[in-house]
């Protein structure tokens, strides 16, 4: 892609960092995946502030990152919906595969994926403790071709 066609960010809104916040009913379960199983960096966490628990996490570092907060007695969410993932683009089928082989030592297993992209393309995919699916695709997005792909496409 030509610099000429790629997409630039606005002027008007000079972001320095990006979080998006999901809910969870199961919050310790829930931490512990993302945490201990997955290895994500806590940025910040808080029990009881103003009846929410929370855990701000790094993905990857600190200018994008994920808050996952549980409030309410008892906590309710959504149902989890196979198009809501946290796709986590790796630097290549070695890194993926060591990352399934740790999540799966710990007693995850890869769950179907609802869209043919993803395992056509050598993504695994793993639920968390809500039902919320993250994706482990073996390609870095905008960077590496996506494998077995002919052209273009992103889901």
């Amino acid at each position: 892609m030509s610099t000429s066609t790629r997409p630039g960010w606005p002027e008007h809104l000079a972001v320095g960092a990006v979080r998006f916040a999901r809910p969870t009913a199961r919050f310790d379960a829930v931490r512990a995946f993302y945490v201990d199983d997955l290895g994500l960096p806590v940025l910040a966490e808080w029990r009881d502030h103003a009846g929410y628990d929370g855990v701000v996490l790094g993905l990857p570092g600190t200018p994008v990152h994920m808050e996952l907060t549980q409030h309410g007695d008892p906590p309710r969410i959504p149902a989890p919906h196979p198009e809501n993932q946290l796709v986590l683009y790796l630097e290549d089928a070695a890194a993926r595969d060591l990352a399934v082989a740790h999540l799966t030592a710990r007693g995850h297993r890869p769950v179907p994926a609802a869209n043919p992209y993803w395992p056509e393309h050598g993504a695994t995919l793993f639920e968390d403790p809500d039902g919320w699916l993250v994706v482990l695709a073996p390609w870095v997005f905008g960077r590496d071709p996506v494998p077995g792909a002919s052209a273009g496409g992103a889901s």
